[in-house]
């Protein structure tokens, strides 16, 4: 009989599980404090450094100017203008050079094609457990440990159909750029409104001149508008309004009870649309030339939300939820575009940080900040910094929040960003801000952002508490998860 086979056991300083951008994030924030001695493990099931970007749709880009996509303040070496969208293959080529430069000051060690298991403390360490695609278990004993879950997006899949005349693919598995689909002279029906459905559209429009494009949008999506939230070139000096400034005057309009309002003001003050029906925001950016582009180049653009593709009586129809009916031409192209925010209901609750402090997760069931990024940069420094346990900063469920109050969903987490960011600065040196190139603001000149930066150190302990008032509402109003580790977090309980 032969010996049992024990999986490896790898030992390290940092273990962080996920290499998208709120693991790059984390791990720029644990380096601040380590040296060449120690050593991060970086473990990720997709094959490489990436996160959701190695899986998306070939012709995505950027939301936001490249050089504020990053890990802390790692500059990009693409060598293009400062409001260039940078593309999905030059996103994951600036990731690694993000590794490269970290390597610099930390020994870093992936381990990709790896999924997470489990993790178990015991006497300071934290055990974690993964496994390989082939059976291969691995074991890594860490003194501290940073899931970078963020989103967990996955791949869309085509959405399942009745028709046999019609083709149903998702961008992530089709490049409408190409193949089949750009052979094909057969109309396309893109389904959904958001960022997806506006990539999608726009890339068809631009490489196939003529072809007939129409947009299934449901309640319709509208976007903050980049020409004025990130003018372009020397426009920065004197148009737009820095991002800490849009959002200082939503919160201030946000009580925890009129989202409607607010979104009627922040849509026509700061917002774009392609629709005239627009009640769907998830924090999407997009420009003016591109909804011009979209909206000149769409055939048909129905408000509706799909529900199938059939075939019957000698005509393929495609049937929405209202009950109604669209004839489509046999051939025809289906594209989920329906978006990545779908919070599956497997994803448990799990804090922010561990009651030892030396596990951190960074997932939508106890969201901190608004995007993952600024979860993994900030509560990577709060962790080495010693603060987790003593700063009193708001978790919210992300999931709970989207799934019951959608309208109320972004204006929450304007109220949740400004509540705990007063609360981090108060607690983190100042080189913590400094070095957060995720910062939008930085797109300012400095004398721009001056008043801005004056008005928070004036007034953010005062608006902290106008921000912990409208977080409670919103508590106990939903009855979601939303207040501070080890205080009373039953939905509707007072905080």
């Amino acid at each position: 009989m032969s010996a049992p086979q024990y999986p490896p056991v790898e030992t390290c300083d940092v273990c962080i599980v996920g290499a998208g951008i709120a693991g790059l994030n984390a791990l720029f924030a644990a380096s601040r404090y380590l040296s060449r001695d120690h050593k991060v493990i970086l473990i990720d099931r997709r094959p490489r450094i990436g996160g959701m970007w190695v899986d998306v749709y070939p012709y995505v880009r950027l939301h936001q100017p490249h050089p504020m996509f990053t890990a802390g303040n790692i500059e990009w070496t693409l060598g293009k203008d400062r409001s260039y969208l940078a593309t999905k293959g030059e996103v994951l080529d600036h990731f690694q050079h993000c590794v490269d430069v970290i390597r610099e000051r930390v020994q870093v060690d992936e381990y990709f094609g790896w999924n997470f298991e489990s993790e178990v403390e015991a006497n300071g360490i934290v055990r974690v457990t993964a496994s390989a695609a082939d059976g291969r278990r691995l074991v890594v004993e860490a003194k501290r440990l940073i899931k970078a879950y963020g989103l967990g997006i996955t791949p869309n899949e085509p959405l399942n159909i009745s028709s046999t005349r019609v083709h149903s693919v998702s961008p992530d598995y089709c490049d409408v750029r190409a193949g089949d689909i750009r052979e094909s002279d057969a109309p396309v029906w893109i389904i959904g409104g958001g960022k997806t459905a506006m990539d999608t559209a726009h890339s068809l429009i631009t490489t196939c001149p003529g072809r007939e494009v129409n947009l299934v949008a449901g309640r319709g999506t509208f976007f903050s508008n980049r020409d004025t939230l990130l003018p372009r070139g020397t426009r920065r000096w004197w148009t737009g309004t820095p991002p800490s400034g849009v959002a200082t005057q939503l919160s201030r309009r946000y009580d925890g009870t009129n989202e409607s309002q607010v979104q009627d003001w922040y849509r026509a003050t700061h917002g774009t649309f392609l629709t005239p029906q627009a009640d769907n925001f998830v924090l999407g950016v997009l420009s003016e030339a591109e909804n011009r582009t979209i909206s000149a180049g769409l055939n048909d653009l129905v408000m509706d939300y799909f529900e199938d593709a059939v075939d019957r009586n000698g005509t393929t129809e495609l049937v929405f939820r209202s009950g109604s009916t669209k004839t489509i031409q046999p051939g025809s192209w289906v594209i989920n575009c329906t978006g990545y925010v779908k919070f599956p209901d497997e994803y448990a609750y799990e804090p922010y940080v561990s009651p030892s402090g030396a596990v951190v997760s960074i997932n939508v069931r106890s969201a901190i900040l608004h995007l993952p990024a600024f979860m993994g940069y900030f509560l990577g420094h709060l962790m080495f910094l010693d603060k987790l346990s003593e700063v009193p900063l708001y978790e919210i469920d992300w999931q709970a929040l989207r799934q019951k109050a959608p309208m109320a969903f972004p204006y929450v987490l304007f109220a949740l960003v400004q509540h705990n960011l007063s609360l981090i600065y108060d607690n983190v040196p100042s080189r913590v801000f400094n070095q957060n190139g995720l910062d939008f603001d930085k797109w300012y000149p400095l004398p721009r952002r001056l008043p801005g930066l004056a008005r928070f150190m004036l007034t953010h302990h005062r608006e902290r508490e106008r921000q912990r008032r409208v977080l409670d509402t919103v508590r106990d109003r939903f009855q979601i998860r939303c207040g501070p580790l080890g205080a009373e977090r039953v939905p509707g309980a007072k905080a």
